[in-house]
């Protein structure tokens, strides 16, 4: 069908230039029309008049429609359970969990293209599905791959910004240092410099999104390479897909690592807009920030031990049960240290969730990874037992909504068993992820013409005041 469309097509434009074109000609503009089929931002140019004349019909109708109300308890705990931003790239039910464009993730292994049969998904097929809400053919992905292949240059600059740090800072400084390194280069800075239309805003932010997300990866394996390999760094392979290449240049040439790779960034790309890292991205790049500039403030958000350096936390509690009590702990043993640990007034890392209600669908599927790849590891069978373990003792305590596991109680364990076991860079890891996310969603907060944030803040004398009044 697409031939005979493709012909059709080719003879409307033969009526319009006098059917001129002789064959080579036709065969060249054929090319064309599947080099642009190919082309992820040809497709963005389709869909956003479509979606900006829906949001502004929307937004005329329906503005003042009133999505909920404010308590006292939503201002002082963090604005928790507050909708108050828009964004398309994924929605997370707290039943449910993640949906990518309305796809779970199940959804996205089985119909995302992958780089063998019944593998997992290409990051690079979700960036597709993440900026046009429609699953990309096998075709699509390589060409996007290999057009992220030819973005990824990083200037020496920016190693030597890094370098300029001593190599025990902590690995996301040394990343997020080396993201506002490649800011020199931002195409939106210099757009908007020379006066871009707003309307043409996402154009420049759509370069440096792409170039941001294809030389994330250079960056973060420099930076691994440098703290614990002594600074033998590998060269990319072009050869190799986003996920694949990723593993390489840390030095993981496994294809299981490699597939297991592609699945990290695949599940940690995105968690709609009000988690900490996709928050900050977007408040910052409303002030119209560049995406670099906007990317490294959601870097620094995700460092955070109550975000991002949560994966770090739970392998390095794993293994402290094993430093004390051994590798074949019992599952009583076990419950008396989720007890010590609780009763020291610390958290056990990776459980909870601050929306999600149900065991974590990221976590599901990496333990279906473990299932298959590596199933009599012990660290694999002690996370195991903690799934049995953990949430009862969680929810006797009856201060935890969610007692089940989330996506952090099981990559370091992954990681670690395929060899990348330096439990600090693993944040490092959720960075390049993110990129993903962050970037698809900063490029249709230009193409919407979304506007600067600007919430309201009030003082506890205020809260006070109102709250008398009230009653």
């Amino acid at each position: 069908m697409a031939f005979f469309r493709s012909l059709t097509a080719l003879s409307k434009l033969r009526s319009r230039v006098g059917q001129q074109s002789n064959l080579s000609n036709s065969v060249r503009w054929l090319q064309m029309q599947s080099s642009s089929d190919l082309d992820l931002q040809s497709h963005l140019r389709e869909l956003i008049p479509e979606q900006q004349d829906r949001l502004k019909k929307f937004k005329a109708e329906h503005g003042k429609v009133q999505l909920g109300n404010i308590t006292v308890d939503m201002v002082l705990g963090g604005m928790r359970g507050m909708t108050g931003l828009l964004w398309e790239t994924s929605l997370l039910d707290p039943d449910e969990g993640i949906r990518f464009r309305g796809l779970s993730i199940p959804e996205c292994q089985k119909l995302l293209p992958a780089a063998k049969p019944d593998g997992e998904p290409l990051p690079e097929g979700l960036l597709w599905l993440l900026l046009t809400g429609k699953v990309p053919n096998k075709e699509q992905v390589d060409a996007l791959s290999k057009e992220l292949q030819s973005r990824a240059i990083v200037p020496d600059y920016v190693y030597k910004a890094i370098d300029a740090l001593p190599v025990t800072s902590h690995p996301m400084t040394q990343f997020a240092t080396g993201v506002m390194g490649l800011q020199v280069q931002s195409e939106f800075q210099k757009a908007y410099e020379k006066g871009i239309h707003k309307s043409k805003y996402w154009e420049p932010t759509y370069e440096d999104s792409l170039n941001l997300i294809a030389r994330v990866p250079l960056v973060a394996s420099y930076v691994y390479r440098r703290i614990y390999k002594d600074g033998h760094i590998i060269p990319k392979d072009d050869s190799l897909d986003y996920g694949g290449n990723f593993s390489h240049m840390l030095g993981f040439d496994s294809p299981q690592m490699q597939e297991l790779m592609r699945l990290y960034v695949t599940i940690h790309s995105d968690h709609e807009g009000g988690n900490v890292s996709a928050h900050t991205g977007h408040l910052v790049a409303s002030a119209l920030s560049d995406p670099y500039l906007s990317f490294a403030a959601a870097l620094n958000g995700l460092a955070g031990p109550l975000h991002g350096l949560a994966n770090q936390e739970v392998l390095l509690w794993i293994k402290s049960v094993v430093d004390e009590c051994g590798e074949n702990i019992t599952k009583e043993q076990l419950k008396d240290y989720v007890w010590k640990t609780l009763n020291s007034g610390k958290v056990v890392p990776g459980f909870g969730h601050g929306v999600l209600r149900k065991t974590d669908p990221r976590y599901t599927c990496q333990r279906e990874f473990a299932l298959k790849h590596l199933p009599d590891d012990p660290l694999f069978q002690l996370v195991s037992n903690l799934y049995e373990v953990v949430p009862p003792i969680l929810t006797e305590l009856g201060k935890v909504k969610n007692p089940w596991p989330n996506v952090d109680a099981h990559s370091g364990v992954l990681l670690n068993y395929f060899g990348l076991t330096e439990a600090r860079y693993f944040t490092v890891l959720f960075g390049v992820s993110r990129s993903l996310g962050i970037c698809s969603q900063l490029i249709w907060d230009r193409a919407l013409g979304l506007p600067l944030e600007r919430p309201k803040s009030v003082t506890l004398k205020w809260l006070e005041d109102y709250c008398k009044k009230a009653a």
